[in-house]
């Protein structure tokens, strides 16, 4: 008999308080992503921040067609994880890329982007990044249409 066949899933006979923590799926409720933070329809779900000494944060973001972030930073960087659909990403003074389903985008820390659906199609992501003094993000202006639509 091995340990594993003799572990029972669940049971446990010890008495000291879990220190791992489980958010159960939809234990949290979806918010709308906020107007000074978004253009569009977005939604957030599951967000997640870890305690100190730790620091990184981040939540599951879903853009409906033609929502997208405002322009923003984050002072140690930011990875994205897209889930579903299709999307545009910019850094400040580039062209717009094309992100897709699977793709693991890394954006280094201080460097101005949005990120967001394209025009006909939905996406989601995870975003994770860490905080320094506090903040993990710091918003700037909206991004126009020009500047969505890569006019700019």
């Amino acid at each position: 008999m091995t340990l594993i066949s003799t572990m029972a899933i669940g049971a446990s006979s010890c008495t000291e308080i879990d220190k791992v923590k489980i958010a159960r799926s939809g234990s949290q409720a979806s918010v709308s992503g906020p107007d000074s933070w978004f253009s569009g329809n977005v939604r957030i779900d599951a967000p997640f921040q870890a305690t100190e000494p730790a620091r990184v944060g981040g939540a599951t973001v879903t853009f409906e067609p033609q929502a997208r972030t405002a322009w923003h930073t984050h002072p140690l960087g930011q990875t994205l994880i897209v889930t579903q659909g299709r999307g545009w990403i910019q850094e400040w003074g580039k062209a717009v890329r094309e992100i897709n389903a699977g793709d693991i985008i890394w954006i280094p820390e201080g460097v101005k982007h949005w990120h967001g659906a394209t025009a006909e199609t939905g996406m989601t992501h995870i975003a994770i990044a860490e905080s320094l003094n506090g903040s993990a993000v710091e918003w700037l202006e909206k991004v126009d249409d020009k500047q969505y639509k890569g006019e700019c």
